[in-house]
Protein backbone atom coordinates (compact mmCIF):
# COMPACT_ATOMS: atom_id res chain seq x y z
CA UNK A 1 0.00 0.00 0.00
CA UNK A 2 2.84 2.37 0.83
CA UNK A 3 4.39 1.84 -2.61
CA UNK A 4 1.09 2.78 -4.27
CA UNK A 5 0.95 6.02 -2.24
CA UNK A 6 4.50 6.83 -3.33
CA UNK A 7 3.59 6.14 -6.96
CA UNK A 8 0.55 8.40 -6.76
CA UNK A 9 2.67 11.20 -5.28
CA UNK A 10 5.27 10.82 -8.04
CA UNK A 11 2.47 10.89 -10.61
CA UNK A 12 1.19 14.15 -9.12
CA UNK A 13 4.68 15.68 -9.30
CA UNK A 14 5.06 14.56 -12.92
CA UNK A 15 1.60 15.80 -13.91
CA UNK A 16 2.33 19.28 -12.58
CA UNK A 17 5.96 19.73 -13.56
CA UNK A 18 5.86 18.19 -17.05
CA UNK A 19 3.84 21.12 -18.42
CA UNK A 20 4.93 24.02 -16.29
CA UNK A 21 8.40 25.19 -17.42
CA UNK A 22 10.05 24.20 -14.14
CA UNK A 23 11.72 20.85 -15.03
CA UNK A 24 9.99 17.59 -14.22
CA UNK A 25 13.39 15.84 -14.08
CA UNK A 26 14.70 18.30 -11.52
CA UNK A 27 11.72 17.75 -9.30
CA UNK A 28 11.84 13.97 -9.70
CA UNK A 29 15.51 13.87 -8.69
CA UNK A 30 14.71 15.92 -5.59
CA UNK A 31 11.61 13.91 -4.67
CA UNK A 32 13.38 10.59 -5.19
CA UNK A 33 16.09 11.73 -2.80
CA UNK A 34 13.54 11.81 0.03
CA UNK A 35 11.12 9.13 -1.18
CA UNK A 36 12.36 6.09 -3.06
CA UNK A 37 10.29 3.24 -4.43
CA UNK A 38 11.29 -0.22 -3.27
CA UNK A 39 11.84 -1.43 -6.86
CA UNK A 40 14.66 -2.33 -9.22
CA UNK A 41 16.64 0.25 -11.19
CA UNK A 42 15.18 -1.13 -14.44
CA UNK A 43 11.65 -0.67 -13.18
CA UNK A 44 12.39 2.89 -12.03
CA UNK A 45 13.78 3.75 -15.47
CA UNK A 46 10.62 2.39 -17.08
CA UNK A 47 8.40 4.13 -14.52
CA UNK A 48 9.83 7.57 -15.27
CA UNK A 49 8.90 7.18 -18.93
CA UNK A 50 5.48 5.63 -18.34
CA UNK A 51 4.28 8.48 -16.14
CA UNK A 52 5.40 10.88 -18.87
CA UNK A 53 3.25 8.86 -21.26
CA UNK A 54 0.29 9.40 -18.93
CA UNK A 55 1.00 13.12 -18.99
CA UNK A 56 1.11 13.29 -22.78
CA UNK A 57 -2.19 11.43 -23.08
CA UNK A 58 -3.77 14.43 -21.35
CA UNK A 59 -2.65 16.62 -24.27
CA UNK A 60 -4.12 14.16 -26.77
CA UNK A 61 -7.48 14.20 -24.98
CA UNK A 62 -7.65 17.95 -24.36
CA UNK A 63 -6.57 18.94 -27.88
CA UNK A 64 -8.06 16.06 -29.81
CA UNK A 65 -10.34 18.27 -31.98
CA UNK A 66 -7.33 20.38 -32.96
CA UNK A 67 -5.04 17.38 -33.49
CA UNK A 68 -7.34 14.96 -35.35
CA UNK A 69 -6.76 15.57 -39.09
CA UNK A 70 -9.89 13.84 -40.40
CA UNK A 71 -13.39 15.26 -40.58
CA UNK A 72 -16.71 14.33 -42.17
CA UNK A 73 -17.04 13.35 -45.86
CA UNK A 74 -19.05 16.50 -46.42
CA UNK A 75 -15.95 18.54 -45.59
CA UNK A 76 -13.63 16.48 -47.73
CA UNK A 77 -12.34 14.13 -45.02
CA UNK A 78 -9.07 15.99 -44.57
CA UNK A 79 -8.34 19.10 -42.54
CA UNK A 80 -5.34 20.57 -44.32
CA UNK A 81 -4.39 22.96 -41.51
CA UNK A 82 -4.21 20.04 -39.07
CA UNK A 83 -2.00 18.02 -41.41
CA UNK A 84 0.23 21.07 -41.83
CA UNK A 85 0.46 21.38 -38.04
CA UNK A 86 1.51 17.73 -37.72
CA UNK A 87 4.19 18.13 -40.39
CA UNK A 88 5.54 21.14 -38.48
CA UNK A 89 5.56 19.12 -35.27
CA UNK A 90 7.45 16.27 -36.95
CA UNK A 91 9.94 18.71 -38.48
CA UNK A 92 10.52 20.24 -35.04
CA UNK A 93 11.04 16.82 -33.44
CA UNK A 94 13.82 15.78 -35.83
CA UNK A 95 16.74 17.70 -34.22
CA UNK A 96 16.13 16.16 -30.77
CA UNK A 97 15.52 12.72 -32.29
CA UNK A 98 18.78 12.78 -34.26
CA UNK A 99 20.78 13.56 -31.13
CA UNK A 100 18.61 12.01 -28.41
CA UNK A 101 18.05 8.49 -29.80
CA UNK A 102 21.72 7.47 -30.20
CA UNK A 103 23.01 9.37 -27.16
CA UNK A 104 20.14 9.06 -24.66
CA UNK A 105 21.89 6.68 -22.26
CA UNK A 106 25.19 8.55 -22.56
CA UNK A 107 23.59 11.89 -21.76
CA UNK A 108 21.77 10.42 -18.76
CA UNK A 109 24.99 8.88 -17.45
CA UNK A 110 26.86 12.18 -17.84
CA UNK A 111 24.25 14.69 -16.70
CA UNK A 112 21.59 12.95 -14.58
CA UNK A 113 22.88 14.41 -11.30
CA UNK A 114 22.01 17.19 -8.88
CA UNK A 115 24.84 19.50 -10.01
CA UNK A 116 23.61 19.62 -13.61
CA UNK A 117 19.98 19.94 -12.58
CA UNK A 118 20.68 22.77 -10.14
CA UNK A 119 22.74 24.73 -12.69
CA UNK A 120 20.19 24.34 -15.49
CA UNK A 121 17.33 25.28 -13.18
CA UNK A 122 19.09 28.53 -12.27
CA UNK A 123 20.41 29.36 -15.76
CA UNK A 124 17.09 28.89 -17.53
CA UNK A 125 15.27 30.65 -14.72
CA UNK A 126 17.44 33.71 -15.37
CA UNK A 127 16.88 33.36 -19.12
CA UNK A 128 13.08 33.35 -18.67
CA UNK A 129 13.30 36.65 -16.81
CA UNK A 130 15.66 38.17 -19.39
CA UNK A 131 13.55 37.05 -22.35
CA UNK A 132 10.31 38.32 -20.84
CA UNK A 133 11.91 41.71 -20.09
CA UNK A 134 13.34 41.82 -23.62
CA UNK A 135 9.97 41.04 -25.19
CA UNK A 136 7.94 43.27 -22.90
CA UNK A 137 7.21 45.91 -25.53
CA UNK A 138 7.33 43.62 -28.54
CA UNK A 139 4.31 42.18 -30.30
CA UNK A 140 4.50 38.53 -31.37
CA UNK A 141 4.69 37.91 -35.11
CA UNK A 142 3.14 34.43 -34.92
CA UNK A 143 -0.27 34.26 -33.26
CA UNK A 144 -1.64 31.15 -34.99
CA UNK A 145 -0.26 27.88 -36.28
CA UNK A 146 -1.10 28.98 -39.83
CA UNK A 147 1.42 31.81 -39.38
CA UNK A 148 4.15 29.39 -38.28
CA UNK A 149 6.65 28.50 -41.00
CA UNK A 150 8.51 25.19 -41.22
CA UNK A 151 11.80 26.98 -40.60
CA UNK A 152 10.37 28.46 -37.41
CA UNK A 153 9.16 25.02 -36.32
CA UNK A 154 12.64 23.56 -36.88
CA UNK A 155 14.12 26.49 -34.94
CA UNK A 156 11.89 25.65 -31.98
CA UNK A 157 12.95 22.02 -32.37
CA UNK A 158 16.60 23.04 -32.09
CA UNK A 159 15.80 24.66 -28.76
CA UNK A 160 14.19 21.37 -27.72
CA UNK A 161 17.61 19.71 -28.08
CA UNK A 162 18.67 21.67 -25.00
CA UNK A 163 16.14 19.70 -22.95
CA UNK A 164 18.23 16.54 -23.40
CA UNK A 165 20.24 17.94 -20.48
CA UNK A 166 18.34 17.10 -17.26
CA UNK A 167 16.90 20.07 -15.40
CA UNK A 168 16.46 22.17 -18.53
CA UNK A 169 12.74 21.32 -18.91
CA UNK A 170 11.47 20.30 -22.33
CA UNK A 171 8.53 22.68 -22.09
CA UNK A 172 10.81 25.40 -20.72
CA UNK A 173 13.32 25.13 -23.58
CA UNK A 174 10.69 25.00 -26.33
CA UNK A 175 8.54 27.79 -24.87
CA UNK A 176 11.57 30.00 -24.34
CA UNK A 177 12.80 29.31 -27.87
CA UNK A 178 9.38 29.88 -29.44
CA UNK A 179 8.95 33.24 -27.68
CA UNK A 180 12.43 34.34 -28.76
CA UNK A 181 11.59 33.38 -32.34
CA UNK A 182 8.46 35.53 -32.32
CA UNK A 183 5.47 33.43 -31.28
CA UNK A 184 2.81 34.41 -28.79
CA UNK A 185 2.90 32.77 -25.37
CA UNK A 186 -0.19 30.68 -26.09
CA UNK A 187 1.20 29.36 -29.40
CA UNK A 188 4.56 28.69 -27.72
CA UNK A 189 2.87 26.68 -24.96
CA UNK A 190 0.55 24.71 -27.25
CA UNK A 191 3.31 23.88 -29.73
CA UNK A 192 5.42 22.69 -26.80
CA UNK A 193 2.56 20.41 -25.76
CA UNK A 194 2.23 18.99 -29.27
CA UNK A 195 5.98 18.39 -29.58
CA UNK A 196 5.74 16.19 -26.52
CA UNK A 197 3.42 13.71 -28.27
CA UNK A 198 5.93 12.04 -30.66
CA UNK A 199 8.81 12.61 -28.22
CA UNK A 200 7.15 10.83 -25.30
CA UNK A 201 5.48 8.11 -27.34
CA UNK A 202 8.84 7.45 -28.96
CA UNK A 203 10.62 7.34 -25.59
CA UNK A 204 7.99 4.94 -24.23
CA UNK A 205 8.41 2.68 -27.26
CA UNK A 206 12.20 2.60 -26.82
CA UNK A 207 11.88 1.67 -23.14
CA UNK A 208 9.28 -0.99 -23.99
CA UNK A 209 11.68 -2.50 -26.53
CA UNK A 210 14.46 -2.36 -23.95
CA UNK A 211 12.56 -3.86 -21.00
CA UNK A 212 9.46 -5.48 -22.52
CA UNK A 213 6.87 -6.49 -19.94
CA UNK A 214 9.33 -8.32 -17.71
CA UNK A 215 7.73 -7.01 -14.53
CA UNK A 216 5.59 -8.60 -11.84
CA UNK A 217 1.83 -8.08 -11.59
CA UNK A 218 2.30 -5.62 -8.71
CA UNK A 219 4.88 -3.64 -10.68
CA UNK A 220 2.54 -3.40 -13.67
CA UNK A 221 -0.21 -2.11 -11.35
CA UNK A 222 2.25 0.48 -10.02
CA UNK A 223 3.00 1.59 -13.58
CA UNK A 224 -0.71 1.93 -14.35
CA UNK A 225 -1.38 3.86 -11.12
CA UNK A 226 1.46 6.30 -11.81
CA UNK A 227 0.40 6.81 -15.43
CA UNK A 228 -3.26 7.37 -14.50
CA UNK A 229 -2.34 9.87 -11.79
CA UNK A 230 -0.02 11.81 -14.11
CA UNK A 231 -2.79 11.85 -16.74
CA UNK A 232 -5.44 13.29 -14.41
CA UNK A 233 -3.16 15.88 -12.82
CA UNK A 234 -1.81 16.93 -16.25
CA UNK A 235 -5.30 17.89 -17.39
CA UNK A 236 -5.58 20.42 -14.57
CA UNK A 237 -1.97 21.62 -14.99
CA UNK A 238 -2.42 22.28 -18.72
CA UNK A 239 -5.70 24.14 -18.18
CA UNK A 240 -4.08 26.20 -15.42
CA UNK A 241 -1.09 27.15 -17.60
CA UNK A 242 -3.20 28.16 -20.59
CA UNK A 243 -5.43 30.29 -18.36
CA UNK A 244 -2.44 31.79 -16.57
CA UNK A 245 -0.54 32.96 -19.65
CA UNK A 246 -3.55 34.85 -21.00
CA UNK A 247 -2.95 37.43 -18.27
CA UNK A 248 0.61 36.86 -17.07
CA UNK A 249 4.16 36.25 -18.27
CA UNK A 250 6.62 33.46 -17.44
CA UNK A 251 8.82 35.44 -15.03
CA UNK A 252 7.35 33.84 -11.87
CA UNK A 253 8.44 30.44 -13.21
CA UNK A 254 11.91 31.89 -13.72
CA UNK A 255 12.09 33.05 -10.10
CA UNK A 256 10.80 29.68 -8.94
CA UNK A 257 13.49 27.84 -10.92
CA UNK A 258 16.24 30.01 -9.45
CA UNK A 259 15.05 29.43 -5.88
CA UNK A 260 14.65 25.67 -6.46
CA UNK A 261 18.10 25.41 -8.05
CA UNK A 262 19.70 27.16 -5.07
CA UNK A 263 17.82 24.88 -2.65
CA UNK A 264 18.99 21.80 -4.55
CA UNK A 265 22.61 22.96 -4.36
CA UNK A 266 22.30 23.88 -0.69
CA UNK A 267 20.75 20.55 0.24
CA UNK A 268 23.23 18.32 -1.58
CA UNK A 269 26.30 20.35 -0.54
CA UNK A 270 25.48 21.12 3.10
CA UNK A 271 22.71 18.75 4.22
CA UNK A 272 23.40 15.43 2.52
Amino acid sequence: MLEFLKVIFLGIVEGITEWLPISSTGHMILVEEFMQLNVSADFMEMFRVVIQLGAILAVVILYFPKLWPFCSPRNGWIRRDTWALWFKVLAAVLPAAVIGIPFDDTLDAMFYNYQTVAVTLIVYGILFIIVENYNRRKHPKVTSFQDMSFSLAVGIGIFQVLSLIPGTSRSGATILGAILLGTSRSIAAEFSFFLGIPVMFGASLLKLIKFGFAFSGIEILLLIAGMATAFLVSIFAIKFLMGYIKRNDFKPFGYYRIVLGILVLFYFIFMK
